[in-house]
């Protein structure tokens, strides 16, 4: 039985190698090793245009479809077409959607929206962000006479009328002024006003006016409050022409970065307290990305040479020299930075890749330095939007802790809010990094090179 069984084997092998089919030994000596196809993770490579706004139409199909832009009557459950049926309901709510049109985090999702409408040329993601708009400018009004007419008037916009936290004011103010200068014409002035005089006037500050809480604590600073006061005041600044709020946006992020960015590391601390003689330093992912996001955001908009500039750039790349350091192999970043035993968190690894594309298009970090890595970045979070659009891996919202469990154990949900607006502006910003720059493989890497490279050859020189 053994001699039939070698009998029918080498003739195998003999056939096999008639036909070529025996695969050569691959060595040193004849096999250019160096050009093997690595196993990677995540997808590696230079994205391509094509391919961002696939990822993008597919977050944009998903939010059209599962956030309406429509009112109800809660007690029939009818569409309310007619606004001036308000008058007569007693409580009214946005049609039950996956997520609420007046978030924070639905703030930045209009910036995204509105971002990739003018990187693409495609009117669809801006009218998503315009058409929510105009719906939240019909109602306002509406609502503030009721609520003086009817006595326990219900409805869902109790934060913009009466905005009792940073959540509740600074993101969508800011999206409605970019709102604003995009061309929509509805009236969201008297909105944007109530939100930067709460910010301006009704939030907690300590003696030197650094926008505080007193939660968990009282004069707790929240490294997450830079990205929810900064932006709206910049904005602010621009579209009434008053410098006072450009001030306020730069004395915040200095404030800030002076007591909570770690010049050693390059990362800055979630939480600072009044009082505590020693600070914990957790440096969660998102609160890092809402810090570096303020920065870009407060550049776009405060004027060349203003006061305080220069030194708002000296944060910014400080702190992207920092991140870098701490990016996984795979693209992303963890939970917590400094923990690589935490867990991938996609909505920071969203907000940094857009940040530092945006700091390269504008000329403040080096794309040969940084457009490798912020590649990679974006392979990375466009792996975690799925087949629906939704996109995995996003932290849930949270709060501050001074103990690694908190952060390491948080949950990650496809419903978690944060996730969506940062999606949409890093693929928007990643197409401009595209249109701006030279990136071409070289040797099996992504380079970014000064001009554009005309060769197909793997190896190359550069002239």
């Amino acid at each position: 039985m053994f001699i039939k069984f070698r009998l029918i084997l080498s003739v195998f092998i003999f056939i096999m190698a008639i036909n070529g089919s025996v695969a050569q030994k691959a060595t040193d000596s004849n096999t250019p090793l160096h050009l093997s196809k690595p196993d990677y993770k995540t997808p590696y490579g230079i994205p391509t245009e094509e391919s961002i706004i696939q990822t993008l139409d597919k977050v944009y199909g998903y939010l059209e479809s599962s956030t309406p832009a429509i009112i109800v009557n809660d007690e029939s459950g009818e569409e309310i077409t007619n606004f001036d049926y308000i008058s007569r309901a007693k409580q009214i709510s946005f049609k039950q959607a996956d997520f609420r049109l007046v978030s924070y985090e639905w703030g930045v999702t209009y910036a995204g929206m509105l971002r990739a409408s003018q990187t693409t040329n495609d009117p669809k993601y801006a009218k998503y962000t315009l058409d929510r708009m105009e719906l939240l400018a019909e109602l306002y009004p509406r609502f503030l006479e009721q609520e003086k007419k009817q006595s326990g008037f219900r409805h869902p916009m109790k934060s913009v009328l009466h905005p009792d936290a940073l959540d509740d004011a600074g993101a969508i103010c800011a999206a409605m002024i970019k709102s604003k200068q995009y061309g929509f014409k509805g009236d969201l002035d008297p909105m944007i006003e109530n939100f930067i005089d709460y910010i301006s006037n009704e939030q907690l500050r300590l003696e030197d006016g650094t926008l505080a809480r007193n939660r968990p604590m009282k004069s707790s600073l929240w490294l997450d409050d830079l990205f929810m006061s900064v932006p709206a005041l910049a904005q602010m600044g621009k579209y009434s022409g008053d410098n006072q709020y450009f001030d306020d946006a730069v004395k915040q992020v200095i404030q800030f970065s002076d007591r909570m960015f770690n010049q050693e590391n390059g990362l800055y601390m979630h939480a600072w307290i009044l009082g505590m003689n020693e600070h914990p330093q957790f440096h969660w992912g998102r609160a890092n990305g809402w810090a570096i996001m303020t920065m870009v955001e407060l550049l776009e908009v405060l004027p060349e040479n203003y006061s305080g500039r220069e030194k708002v750039i000296d944060y910014l790349r400080k702190h992207i020299y920092g991140l870098v350091k701490y990016q996984s192999g795979e693209g992303f970043w963890h939970q917590l930075i400094d923990k690589n035993d935490s867990y991938l968190e996609t909505s920071a690894t969203a907000i940094f890749t857009y940040s530092i594309a945006k700091a390269i298009n504008r000329g403040y970090v080096d794309a040969k330095a940084y457009g490798p890595m912020v590649c990679l970045a974006w392979n990375a979070v466009a792996s975690k939007v799925n087949d629906k659009g939704q996109v995995e891996g996003t932290c849930v919202g949270t709060g501050m802790g001074f103990d690694p469990a908190f952060y390491y154990y948080r949950p990650v949900n496809v419903y978690a809010a944060h996730g969506y607006g940062p999606v949409l502006l890093a693929g928007a910003e990643m197409i401009e990094l595209l249109h701006n720059a030279y990136p071409k493989m070289n040797d099996s890497a992504v380079q970014f090179y000064s001009e554009e490279i005309n060769t197909d050859a793997p190896i190359f020189e550069e002239k």
